[in-house]
């Protein structure tokens, strides 16, 4: 009898040891995995992982403009000057870093009628070497510039455009503007129509793009996105896909790129400055990036 009640004991106290490891063990797994989860939302060093699910729907990646003051420095690079002939566009502005501000939870990139060896200055600010991504969902919430002669973009270059350059490393313009039709925005992507660098060195420019219609771009916020996988590029203005293009092996649309914003002041696409011009502003909430 003694030896039975030692028995069931020791089966009791072992049942026991085993459900109290068992819950210990799953905890554990529970907590790794939220931390992992947690580090999912962080910039990764290897940009060609996917941090999320694959399927564009996990936030991995946001810029809120909460904090007032210069953009974050280690997230932005602020351009600055005239680049070389006018950035490429014969563009009329000289980009300043006092053009560019965060108040107010929101980004300000403010274009003025200001003699700085050229008639207008502007700004000008990119993620690259900061933050780079292959394929995701981006999402930016802004309002436009309403004057005439404003050139409003935000996009993205290839990682690899300070080795090889445009259009070998390829562009997508999430929302570009006119300076003279102000009812409509521009979804374009940009590469080189002869191939890959190198082999495809040939420079030969190939572009497709397509416009669409949409109402007070100044005044109302509106969420300019891109949908971008390793088969297609798909651009939207609030819920509204009006640009598609199957991608293929021959553009450089499979590797990592970074994003651009800036407002310009005539040129190529702007065209011509209302001579009453004095300044206007591209205001950004946020910007989200979802794998």
């Amino acid at each position: 009898m003694q030896s039975q009640v030692h028995t069931h004991f020791s089966q009791y106290f072992h049942s026991l040891y085993f459900v109290l490891f068992s819950a210990l063990f799953l905890i554990s797994c529970s907590s790794n995995s939220s931390s992992d989860a947690d580090d999912s939302s962080q910039p990764i060093d290897d940009p060609t992982k996917i941090q999320g699910s694959g399927n564009n729907d996990v936030l991995v990646w946001s810029e809120e403009f909460d904090v007032d003051g210069a953009p974050d420095s280690s997230t932005w690079n602020i351009q600055t000057g005239n680049g070389s002939g006018g950035w490429g566009n014969q563009e009329k502005q000289f980009y300043k870093a006092e053009n560019i501000e965060v108040s107010n939870g929101t980004l300000k990139i403010t274009a003025k009628k200001q003699s700085e060896g050229f008639q207008y200055t502007s700004g000008r600010m990119n993620t690259e070497d900061r933050y780079e991504f292959m394929y995701g969902k981006v999402e930016v919430r802004a309002k436009l510039p309403k004057s005439q002669g404003t050139w409003p973009a935000i996009w993205m270059l290839g990682s690899s455009f300070s080795s090889i350059g445009w259009p070998y490393c390829g562009e997508i313009d999430i929302m570009e503007q006119s300076g003279q039709d102000k009812s409509k925005v521009l979804g374009t992507c940009h590469w080189n129509g002869n191939g890959l660098y190198p082999s495809g060195d040939n420079y030969s420019p190939a572009s497709y793009g397509t416009n669409q219609t949409v109402s007070n771009v100044d005044s109302d916020w509106h969420i300019y996105s891109v949908d971008w996988t390793i088969n297609h590029i798909k651009i939207y203005i609030d819920d509204t896909n009006y640009f598609s293009m199957n991608t293929s092996n021959s553009q450089p649309f499979n590797d990592p790129f970074f994003i651009l914003l800036n407002v310009a002041m005539g040129g190529t696409l702007g065209g011509v400055v209302d001579p009453a011009f004095t300044e206007d502003v591209m205001e950004i909430d946020y910007i989200r990036v979802y794998q």
